[in-house]
């Protein structure tokens, strides 16, 4: 069952879809969004609270594992987000830029404490985060307990790719708005779990 509100006979009734929907090889998917995440890195990361209720907070990518489409993100064990995680596995990951482009990024997620990990992906700027306790433990280096990494597998990606310049996209809306023509300004993609599944497999 899906909702509608409106009946357009044969005609789509989302032509920006249509009209922007783009499919190339499975390579130049991920390639093109691997390239996108990697350059604006900072994202929103959407859980659902032990309560059920959504909540998001901004992350910075640490890493990537399973070809490129699976994220790493350094966490607190001991914060909040931990907690939705232990509740609730389902996470959203939210991508955008200044242009407009963006990707959604749908998986699941598991809190890992390995500490051989957690050293390969240390940053020394989890300091600011962390700090330091002063007892010797809790000091926000690569062997502070509280230091897990948080890694989501895709399950379904969505992404939008610039298919215009700044001035080229502002061209096609201003013609969209004299033409009644859906603006052709973006390429919609989307990976499936079973391509993510064959990408993986790559590696």
């Amino acid at each position: 069952m899906s909702y509608s509100n409106a009946d357009t006979g044969s005609k789509t009734a989302d032509p920006y879809t249509a009209k922007n929907k783009d499919e190339p090889s499975l390579d130049e998917k991920v390639k093109d969004l691997t390239t996108f995440i990697d350059k604006t890195k900072i994202c929103l990361l959407t859980t659902r609270t032990p309560e059920g209720k959504l909540a998001a907070r901004a992350m910075a990518l640490a890493a990537k594992e399973g070809n490129g489409v699976d994220l790493l993100f350094h966490t607190n064990t001991e914060s909040g987000k931990t907690d939705d995680l232990d509740a609730h596995s389902e996470v959203n990951v939210g991508f955008i830029n200044n242009s407009g482009e963006w990707a959604s990024i749908s998986g699941q997620a598991n809190i890992e404490t390995d500490r051989e990990k957690v050293r390969k992906y240390y940053s020394p700027s989890l300091k600011a985060w962390l700090g330091d306790l002063g007892d010797g433990k809790h000091d926000g280096g690569p062997e502070d307990p509280r230091i897990g990494i948080i890694k989501i597998k895709s399950n379904t990606i969505q992404y939008s790719a610039s298919g215009a310049t700044m001035v080229g996209q502002a061209i096609e809306v201003a013609k969209g708005m004299v033409t009644g023509q859906a603006a052709n300004v973006n390429k919609l993609r989307h990976i499936e779990e079973s391509e993510l599944q064959q990408w993986r497999s790559k590696a």
